[in-house]
C-alpha cells in the first residue's frame, strides 16, 4: 500500500480513538473529540485511473514471435515472450562482467542516487511534520518572570502613587483545531502522495542510470571497434600505396593512381579523429554516470564479447501502467492534485479550535506552585469565513483545474509509454533484418576486395576497380559495426520503456532504490 493511502486510511476517525486511549482519555470529552475527528472529509476522494484497454503495443501485422538471425556477434534470434516482466537485474542478460561492475560502482557513486534519495527523506520529514502540525494537538509549557511598577492612575484612582512588585508564573497550555470537514486529513493526503511521487522519482532515477551506463558503455565498445576497423583498413591502404609508389618509380602505373590512393588512404585518416573523438566523449560521459573522474580508468569493454539476450520479455499492457515509474509518478501527482480540491472545500466551512491553559502565578518564586495561585483557561473559537473577496472560492477553482492539468499530464504520460515500447519493439525486429543485411553485405564486399586484389595483382582488374571494392568493403564493414551495436543498445531500451523489472527486488536490495 503507498504511504498516500494509508495515511489516508488511518485519518478516517479509528487511528485518533486508538491515539486517545494510549493517552488515557476515556472521559466524555475525549469520545466527543474523537467522534469530531472521524467526521466527514470534504472533496473527492481519489482512485487509481484504471489500465487502458488495449490489447498489444502495435497495429496489425503484430510483430513476428521472433526476430531475424545471422551469424556472428549480435547476430542471434531473439524471441518475444509475451506477458513476461523484466528482470530486476537486467543488464545480466548481456553477460558482460564490465558493465555489471560499472552499474554497481555507479548506483554506489553517482551522486544523482544521492540527490534522489535524500530528496525522498525531505519529502518524508515534510509528511511528518504535516502529521504533527495537523493531526496532533500543540501543547507547550511557559514560565515567565517579571517586574513591573504599577500604578493606581492605569485603573482610575486618584493616587499617584505607585508600587513595584515581581510577577512569577508557570503554566502549560495546549490548542487544537478539529478536524471536522477533513481539511487537515486532506492536507495530509496531499503531501503523502507527494512523498509517493518523490519515491517514484528514486525508481525512475535508478532506472535511467542503469540504463544510461549500458548504453554508454555499449557505445564505448562500438566506438573502439570502429577505431580498430578504421586503422585495419589504413593499414591495408597504406601498404598498397606504398606498391603503387614503387610501380610509379619503376614506370609500372601512373602518377594520377598513386594521388588517388594517396586520397583515399588521408579520407579514411581523417575519419578516424571523429571516432577517438567520440570515444573519448563517451568515456568521459561513462566516468561521469559512475561517479568518478574522466582520469578513472574503466573496466575493458569489447562488443564481440557482450552477449546479445535471446528472450525479450514483453509484459502485459494492461500492467504497463503500473510498472513504469513516470506513469506511476504522474499519478501520484494527480492524488496530490486532487486532495487540494479537498483542502479548498475544507477552508470554505467553520473552523473549530479548542484551547486551553493551566498553571500558576505569584510574587513571590518560593510560593508559586501551591493551590491558591492556580490559573486556568478553556477557548473555543469558532471561525466561518464570509467575505474574503472571492478568494476562497477562486482557491477551489484552480485546485480543480490543476487536478485537471494533472489528469491530462497523466494521460499524456501513459500515451508516451506505450509509445516508447512499441518504437523499441519495432526497432528491435528491424534491428535484426538490418544486421542481417549487413553480415552478407559485408560478406559479399569481403569476398569481392580478395578476388578484385588477386585479380588487379594478375592485371586482370584495373585499379579503378581496386579502388572502388576497397571503398565499398570499407563502408559496410563499419556499417555492420553500427548495426550489432544498434541490436544491443535497442534492448537495452526495450528494458527500460518496460520499466526495468523494479517491482521485482528482492528483499535483500530494498533499500537500493
Amino acid at each position: 500500500m503507498s504511504r498516500s493511502r494509508l495515511v489516508t486510511n488511518l485519518s478516517r476517525g479509528n487511528h485518533f480513538l486508538e491515539l486517545l486511549k494510549c493517552f488515557g482519555c476515556k472521559n466524555q470529552i475525549a469520545l466527543i473529540l474523537a467522534l469530531l475527528l472521524s467526521g466527514c472529509m470534504v472533496g473527492p476522494n481519489f482512485r487509481s485511473p484504471p489500465p487502458p484497454k488495449v490489447k498489444g503495443y502495435e497495429e496489425k501485422p503484430h510483430l513476428p514471435a521472433k526476430t531475424a538471425h545471422t551469424s556472428g556477434p549480435g547476430g542471434e534470434a531473439q524471441v518475444f515472450l509475451k506477458n513476461k516482466d523484466v528482470p530486476f537485474l537486467w543488464w545480466e542478460l548481456f553477460k558482460s562482467p564490465s558493465i555489471s561492475k560499472l552499474i554497481r560502482r555507479g548506483l554506489a557513486c553517482n551522486p544523482s542516487m544521492a540527490a534522489a534519495n535524500a530528496a525522498l527523506r525531505v519529502a518524508q520529514e515534510n509528511l511528518n511534520v504535516e502529521i504533527g502540525n495537523l493531526l496532533l494537538p500543540a501543547v507547550d509549557a511557559i514560565g515567565t518572570a517579571e517586574r513591573q511598577r504599577f500604578s493606581a492612575l492605569t485603573i482610575g484612582q486618584g493616587s499617584s502613587e505607585g508600587f513595584t512588585f515581581n510577577l512569577f508564573s508557570a503554566s502549560v497550555s495546549a490548542s487544537y483545531t478539529l478536524d471536522v470537514f477533513g481539511g487537515s486529513r486532506r492536507q495530509i493526503e496531499s503531501v503523502a502522495a507527494q512523498v509517493d511521487y518523490q519515491q517514484y522519482q528514486v525508481i525512475a532515477t535508478y532506472l535511467t542510470l542503469t540504463s544510461n551506463i549500458v548504453t554508454t558503455a555499449i557505445a564505448v565498445a562500438n566506438y573502439k571497434a570502429q577505431i580498430e576497423v578504421t586503422k585495419e583498413l589504413i593499414r591495408e591502404q597504406q601498404h598498397l600505396y606504398d606498391i603503387l609508389n614503387k610501380q610509379f618509380y619503376l614506370g609500372g602505373v601512373s602518377k594520377a593512381a598513386v594521388l588517388t590512393q594517396l586520397t583515399l588512404l588521408e579520407q579514411t585518416r581523417a575519419t578516424l579523429p571523429p571516432l577517438e573523438k567520440n570515444l573519448s566523449m563517451s568515456k568521459h560521459a561513462l566516468t561521469a554516470l559512475v561517479g568518478t573522474f574522466p582520469d578513472e580508468e574503466l573496466p575493458k569493454l569489447e562488443l564481440d564479447k557482450l552477449k546479445l539476450p535471446k528472450e525479450i520479455p514483453v509484459s502485459l499492457p494492461s500492467n504497463l501502467v503500473r510498472q513504469r515509474p513516470d506513469v506511476m509518478a504522474a499519478e501520484a501527482t494527480m492524488h496530490a492534485a486532487c486532495a487540494q480540491i479537498g483542502v479548498a472545500t475544507a477552508n470554505l466551512l467553520p473552523n473549530i479550535t479548542l484551547s486551553g491553559s493551566y498553571g500558576y502565578i505569584n510574587t513571590a518564586l518560593k510560593n508559586l506552585f501551591t493551590p491558591q495561585n492556580v490559573v486556568w483557561n478553556i477557548l473555543a473559537t469558532v471561525t466561518q469565513p464570509v467575505f474574503h473577496g472571492g478568494a476562497l472560492l477562486a482557491q477551489r477553482r484552480a485546485n480543480i483545474a490543476a487536478f485537471q492539468q494533472a489528469e491530462a499530464l497523466y494521460r499524456q504520460t501513459v500515451l508516451q509509454a506505450f509509445q516508447n515500447v512499441a518504437d523499441v519493439l519495432r526497432a528491435l525486429e528491424t534491428d535484426a533484418r538490418a544486421l542481417k543485411s549487413q553480415v552478407i553485405a559485408e560478406n559479399a564486399a569481403q569476398r569481392a576486395l580478395q578476388v578484385t586484389m588477386d585479380q588487379y595483382r594478375l592485371g586482370g582488374a584495373s585499379y579503378i576497380d581496386l579502388l572502388n571494392t576497397q571503398q565499398q568493403y570499407q563502408s559496410v564493414r563499419i556499417n555492420r559495426i553500427k548495426a550489432q551495436a544498434l541490436r544491443y543498445a535497442d534492448t537495452a531500451a526495450l528494458f527500460q520503456a518496460l520499466g526495468g523489472g523494479w517491482w521485482q527486488k528482492p528483499s535483500c536490495v530494498k533499500n537500493c532504490i
